[in-house]
């Protein structure tokens, strides 16, 4: 599937991905405008989403949807509400904003050196004006739109998007396609194939699963890459119990054919920190 054009997906609906970060955006067309999911990592970056989708459809944009609270996915929301554009998200993007998003922002804007590739000088964290805490059906533009709030996998943010009558899921990072999912930032990989497997309960052979990076992918994809999180799941928790240092870890073959060295180590720190009697200073067990 092409880069840098909307591809159709089904139909109505499109996505598009873009450079830096590979980064999915959607767009799902309705009779009375387009609805626009996830915004990329800044005002330039969000202009360019704008651009290119009345270039291609003609609409308006109607609404915006956040998959996650992570800034490749909503720092461009700042643009979008500026011109009055309704925002759906998590409820907990507030949180997540202050305790994650909000520090490294005001860390790269006072030396930007620090990241110069993020551009994020002009950035204002703009959480979703339309905050879910319960799954709901919006009729967006004309179309039926369903949002499902997950448990914390991914993040505790994480959104799936679900259009019925198009048979097509977005799903944002807790599926990965074009590279391995991603952990810390407020990871929980203890939780995620719990996630996953709700949502499989849900998804049907013959639906199309749009991930956050990457190509879209079937229910199969889903199936097999919740394996390997209810492996790496199994294998955290028996080294906590067995009292493993992080750097101890023994990670099957399998995992590491998925995730590099360095994405295992961040998942033992997460983990570690969310299990019981990690209260005090779990990361320091990797010392």
């Amino acid at each position: 599937m092409a880069e840098g054009i909307w591809n159709h997906v089904a139909q109505g609906v499109f996505q598009r991905r873009y450079n830096p970060l590979d980064i999915t955006v959607g767009a799902v067309l309705g009779v009375h405008g387009v609805t626009i999911i996830d915004t990329r990592n800044n005002a330039p970056e969000a202009q360019e989403i704008i651009d290119d989708a009345t270039a291609q459809f003609g609409l308006p944009i109607v609404a915006v949807i956040n998959t996650h609270a992570h800034y490749d996915h909503t720092f461009g929301n700042q643009l979008f509400a500026q011109r009055g554009i309704p925002i759906y998200g998590h409820h907990r993007i507030p949180a997540h904003f202050e305790q994650f998003e909000k520090p490294r922002l005001e860390m790269v804007q006072r030396s930007p050196e620090l990241e110069p590739e993020m551009n994020w000088d002009g950035v204002r964290l703009t959480p979703p004006s339309h905050l879910v805490a319960e799954p709901c059906t919006e009729n967006l533009g004309g179309r039926e739109v369903e949002l499902i709030p997950l448990d914390a996998g991914h993040t505790d943010t994480d959104l799936a998007i679900h259009i019925p009558d198009a048979k097509v899921w977005f799903l944002g990072d807790i599926i990965e396609q074009s590279g391995p999912p991603m952990f810390g930032s407020g990871a929980y990989p203890l939780g995620w194939p719990g996630v996953l497997k709700s949502l499989l309960a849900r998804i049907q052979p013959g639906d199309v699963i749009v991930p956050g990076h990457g190509e879209p992918v079937d229910r199969e994809f889903v199936v097999q890459q919740m394996h390997c999180f209810e492996l790496l799941a199994t294998t955290l928790g028996s080294a906590h119990e067995n009292g493993a240092a992080i750097k101890d870890i023994a990670f099957p073959a399998a995992l590491q054919e998925l995730w590099p060295a360095d994405f295992l180590l961040e998942a033992a720190k997460d983990a570690y920190a969310q299990l019981p009697g990690s209260q005090k200073d779990p990361r320091k067990r990797d010392e």
